[in-house]
């Protein structure tokens, strides 16, 4: 029987600011416990909440980056709720009107020729405070509560139902992590909680209303994002087929069973009490305002890939690689201004293909590169100029990669590896491997077209590969007259 998957995600994504939403403590991460809650953050008697600007500012640009409505006026509520690393017994967050409303971003699933687009639709985004932290390890069958992330600005990003598998799902997430950080309001650690999702998953028959949805909490890897949605989706099918009703509940995704598990019923938001914070005023935000933020938003993902393929050639696909992050955006506009837009192509050749499968054999990203985009840039310009043919360029590469050299030229003029194109030269040569291969030009003439490649090869051998490839080729053929 077919079923139809319905996921939406819930993100919380820490806001880049120095100091917390509603006081002056720190946020950095890895304090010791406790030393970075102050008596607002822990609600003792008297204190007052006073409201961030940077964090607005953060909501002003997500909301500008996804074409969302900007809130003239938005208001902060209680959430209420008791847990033990909740000093206040409630949260403040934002509910009826939440500063961003709408919007969307777009997404690819899949990859090559093969992946599809799509457009995720976001229902709001809010401003919240975080809660602080129960520790359940080492404590000698006790937990400890750490309050140093009370108080931590979030902002709370809530799609539609819109995605109909894990690999939909994991594609969005990747979009929105990326696009936080090229905005500059979230770092984006996700080992460290800076960003971190809620699935809620359905399943459901074609053409039926919505499922009962079960809400994975706290999923901090886009791994495993996807096999917690995949066991989810199975568990949920597998209980309506054997007649049993799905509840609406909270579950945990354990990494080491595969697995995810109930830990409570799921709440609705009249469960919560909200109501308006008496200690805090609306928040009011003008069109000056908005367009102050817009003047400082960078080149978004979407503007800057039809840029490429309007000047550089790209197609599609590579523009949307070279735009995945803000870091490798930024390497490969550096090379390019190096290298000079008519190797555009060749610059996202490069990146795509050598550079990117040692970062990824070293598990780096690109801004760790020890290849700068200025030196590949000066590779690139060798090639271009027939100073070096493409398979010695991978030497160089592999030399730079290493440290060998500071740029290109020193690694070329040092190590020997210019391309010979003197025309003569080359003559000579391919005359001493025609007498020297008989055979390979006899089987040639009778129409083995793989003989002529072992010429090609016995020259490009005799020069150590420093011939001009297109020029051998193009005497062989000459002298063989094919």
């Amino acid at each position: 029987m077919n079923w139809e998957v319905v996921i939406g995600l819930e993100t919380h994504a820490q806001l880049q600011t120095k100091s917390k939403i509603f006081s002056g403590s720190s946020i950095a991460f890895g304090a010791e416990p406790n030393v970075q809650a102050n008596a607002v953050d822990i609600a003792l008697p008297g204190v007052l909440p006073v409201l961030n600007r940077e964090a607005v500012v953060c909501a002003i640009k997500f909301g500008l980056a996804v074409g969302a409505t900007i809130a003239p006026r938005s208001v902060f509520a209680r959430k209420n709720y008791f847990y033990p690393d909740l000093p206040k017994g409630y949260q403040i967050s934002q509910f009826e009107i939440p500063v961003v409303q709408g919007g969307g971003l777009s997404i690819r699933v899949g990859a090559g020729d093969t992946a599809t687009e799509k457009f995720v639709h976001l229902t709001r985004a809010h401003l919240e405070e975080d809660a602080g932290k129960s520790l359940h390890e080492d404590f000698h069958g006790k937990s400890g509560i750490d309050l140093n992330r009370a108080g931590t600005p979030l902002l709370e990003i809530v799609t539609e139902p819109d995605m109909r598998s894990s690999a939909e799902a994991v594609a969005y997430a990747r979009a929105l992590h990326a696009l936080v950080q090229w905005i500059g309001i979230c770092d984006g650690n996700m080992q460290e909680g800076s960003f971190r999702c809620d699935a809620n998953v359905s399943v459901r028959r074609p053409g039926e209303p919505l499922g009962t949805r079960r809400e994975i909490k706290n999923l901090n890897s886009f791994r495993f994002m996807q096999q917690a949605i995949d066991f989810e989706v199975q568990w949920q099918i597998n209980e309506i087929t054997e007649g049993r009703a799905i509840r609406q509940a909270t579950v945990l995704f354990d990494p080491d069973t595969g697995e995810t598990r109930s830990m409570r019923s799921k709440e609705d938001a009249h469960d919560y009490r909200y109501f308006p914070d008496p200690d805090l005023l609306p928040l009011e935000i003008g069109a000056d305002w908005i367009a102050e933020v817009e003047s400082g938003l960078p080149e978004l993902p979407q503007a800057m890939q039809a840029r490429f393929q309007a000047e550089y050639g790209l197609s599609a696909y590579d523009a949307a690689i070279l735009t995945a992050s803000r870091a490798m955006a930024d390497y490969y506009v550096a090379a390019v201004a190096v290298a000079g837009g008519a190797n555009g192509k060749a610059v996202a050749n490069w990146i795509m293909g050598e550079l990117a499968a040692r970062l990824n054999k070293g598990d780096m990203d690109v801004a760790a590169s020890p290849i700068s985009a200025a030196q590949l840039a000066g590779l690139i310009q060798r090639i271009a100029d027939n100073t070096i043919s493409n398979n010695i360029a991978k030497k160089v590469f592999e030399a730079l990669w290493n440290g060998e050299g500071k740029s290109a030229d020193e690694i070329i003029e040092k190590q020997g590896l210019k391309q010979i194109t003197d025309t003569g030269a080359i003559e000579a040569l391919v005359d001493e491997v025609l007498a020297a291969n008989q055979k390979s030009v006899e089987e040639f003439r009778a129409g083995k077209e793989k003989a002529f490649n072992a010429l090609v090869g016995q020259a490009m051998k005799a020069t150590k590969g420093k011939a001009n490839p297109q020029q051998v080729t193009d005497l062989l053929r000459k002298k063989l007259g094919a």
